[in-house]
């Protein structure tokens, strides 16, 4: 992917240095959320606040040498619910912890659940905030928005509603609104969408598979289904629009909730999605091995390696990081592979452990590793 493309020219790629796409929030704009909240301030003051961080931080995007900007998901306290619940039949409500256990953080008390059926009726505030980011960042600028995966909804979910005799039934609901929904950031002017899903880690361990079958589904089954979801959601879609997912094991102030490498669930995750590239995390012992990517199974596929943490300030080794883009390409051609983050520096509002300035060496760190290794502008 090239910036600064013509409108009628094909992007299929991520770039060859990219991110995950949430970053932490500034000072200025915690205040503002919090005094929203106490009722100190409006909505409009604090979406005026909320534009000029979000302007603050594309340019900050560019300064640090990426290609595509976001909007650093400013505008959500969750990476996930707050999408969610802006879907008809979808709620807020308080949990006892959050939807996951995460290791070593405990999670604030808010879910979602189903209450009725499941919907878009075209007014989705992350349409108004697609366009505000595409009218900050400017023609010129490669836009890349992230909203979560459908299966979220079966995985983090909860059931309140006689709609649904079981779980699996929102899929035939969830699947035709996130259709017409993406068509519609289309036609707002997306050109480069990532889909956000932890819920694949429900296959990446006997744990976790466990887990599926006592809460009454067959992981087997499930699996196919979960793929069925992206493909149906993105079916048909413009030869223009890049579609990337992200697969994440959780991304807590710097915390997560489950291990597991890819092996299980790699045939279908590599061989079954009709997504354009897969943004993974292979930071850590946590994710597994390479060798999951000898099921990639067509040459368009492109593989983000998610090699530097988002989780610690502490700057990888370069010629470390090289290494194991050297070993993942003995799986899959060095064509076929990109560097980024493994996930979003703040996927909540709290963020990761670590500073602005920590942050942007970390980004710094994964363009100059990039142009080491493939050249170019990324």
């Amino acid at each position: 992917m090239t910036a600064n493309l013509p409108e009628t020219q094909i992007v299929r790629t991520p770039f060859r240095a990219d991110h995950v796409g949430s970053f932490l929030r500034p000072a200025a704009l915690k205040e503002a959320r919090a005094k929203f909240h106490e009722g100190t301030i409006s909505r409009d003051e604090l979406t005026k606040i909320e534009d000029g961080e979000i302007r603050r931080l594309v340019e900050a995007q560019k300064e640090n040498g990426l290609q595509g900007v976001t909007d650093g998901e400013f505008r959500r306290s969750w990476w996930h619910l707050d999408f969610l619940a802006g879907l008809d039949g979808i709620e807020f409500y308080k949990t006892p912890n959050g939807t996951r256990k995460f290791s070593g953080a405990e999670v604030r008390p808010a879910g979602v659940k189903v209450t009725g059926k499941i919907g878009y009726s075209g007014d989705h505030p992350f349409i108004a905030h697609f366009k505000k980011l595409k009218e900050i960042a400017g023609d010129e600028t490669v836009v890349k928005f992230t909203i979560p995966s459908p299966n979220l909804v079966f995985g983090r979910a909860a059931l309140a509603t006689d709609v649904y005799e079981k779980k699996e039934d929102v899929y035939r609901d969830v699947v035709p609104a996130y259709h017409a929904l993406i068509r519609d950031l289309y036609d707002a002017g997306c050109r480069y969408l990532q889909i956000d899903d932890t819920a694949w880690t429900s296959f990446f361990t006997e744990t976790e598979r466990n887990r599926i079958r006592e809460e009454g589904s067959d992981p087997d089954r499930l699996i196919l289904q979960f793929a069925d979801a992206i493909n149906g959601t993105i079916a048909d879609r413009p030869e223009d629009l890049l579609v990337t997912m992200h697969i994440c094991r959780g991304n807590y102030r710097s915390t997560f909730f489950t291990s597991g490498g890819y092996e299980d669930a790699g045939k279908i995750i590599f061989g079954g999605l009709d997504v354009d590239g897969l943004f993974l995390e292979f930071d850590d012992d946590r994710s597994g091995g390479f060798e999951p990517l000898r099921h990639v199974n067509r040459p368009d596929l492109t593989v983000v390696l998610g090699l530097v943490t988002s989780k610690r300030p502490e700057l990888e080794d370069e010629e470390a990081i090289k290494a194991r883009i050297r070993e993942a390409s003995e799986y899959l051609p060095l064509g076929q592979l990109a560097l980024s983050p493994q996930c979003g520096f703040a996927s909540t509002e709290e963020g990761n452990n670590l500073t602005e300035e920590e942050q942007w060496a970390k980004i710094r760190h994964v363009v100059k590793i990039a142009k080491d290794v493939w050249g170019g502008n990324n």
